[in-house]
């Protein structure tokens, strides 16, 4: 990764142009059995799409704030790089009521209907499936990301120092974020090529540090693993072995 780097879009637009092709987020989730991996290109592309719904379709600017109300998920992970791309606060489990937006999974819709501006829903199918029907007063995301476009360019530039991320009542600035991110990876012995498991929830910034940007701004990768309480020891051995895991946390 580039010393230079100061915000999450630019860890991830480094280890874009360092191996597009390697993994970046494997996911698991252990109650429905869904196994998704996303490279660095395909992740990254989903991060585009979604920096371009929320910048151009909902009209978010550098500085709103959004709460998001989602699991520990790949698709939560490509919300909060979308949000660092265009400057938007990412919310960890923010108050919807007093966001400017809100994103939120199927099990907290009531919840986010306390946002009076807009309101993104996510189905959490597999393979990003869609709502059967679009729940009422909401735009399903499954639809609306599709026809985005697969490059993103900010209105205006990102500030490093702006505000970026508040989870479990700490709030971080973009470039706070990057070196607490590294200094994290450095802890944990993370380095190019590492492959982090994680269970941990996305509540927490140790659980978002572990399950996404620890390993982004280190080179390596995650695998996120939702419901790993569900997953017997010799299971969970076989996943270690098969994904090629070096750490555990």
């Amino acid at each position: 990764m580039n010393a230079s780097d100061r915000t999450p879009a630019d860890l991830l637009r480094s280890a874009l142009a360092a191996d597009p092709a390697r993994p970046m987020v494997t996911f698991y989730d252990d109650a429905t059995g869904e196994r998704v991996e996303l490279s660095v290109a395909t992740f990254a592309n989903w991060v585009a799409k979604t920096a371009n719904l929320l910048q151009g379709d909902l009209a978010a600017e550098p500085g709103d704030r959004l709460a998001l109300l989602l699991p520990a998920h790949w698709q939560s992970a490509v919300w909060l790089l979308a949000c660092a791309s265009v400057g938007v606060v990412a919310d960890v489990q923010g108050d919807p009521a007093a966001a400017d937006l809100v994103v939120t999974g199927p099990d907290t819709l009531d919840a986010a209907r306390a946002c009076r501006g807009e309101r993104i829903a996510l189905a959490l199918r597999p393979l990003g499936g869609r709502f059967p029907q679009a729940p009422e007063g909401f735009a399903d995301y499954a639809v609306e990301v599709p026809g985005q476009g697969d490059r993103f360019a900010p209105f205006a530039p990102v500030d490093p120092d702006a505000p970026a991320l508040t989870v479990g009542g700490a709030g971080f600035t973009a470039a706070e974020l990057v070196a607490r991110a590294r200094a994290d990876g450095a802890a944990l012995g993370l380095g190019e090529g590492s492959r982090l498991l994680s269970g941990r929830t996305y509540d927490s910034w140790d659980g978002l540090s572990a399950g996404l940007y620890a390993p982004l701004a280190t080179g390596g990768s995650v695998v996120l693993c939702r419901h790993l309480d569900e997953l017997g020891a010799d299971a969970l051995a076989q996943r270690v072995e098969s994904e090629r895991v070096t750490l555990t946390v």
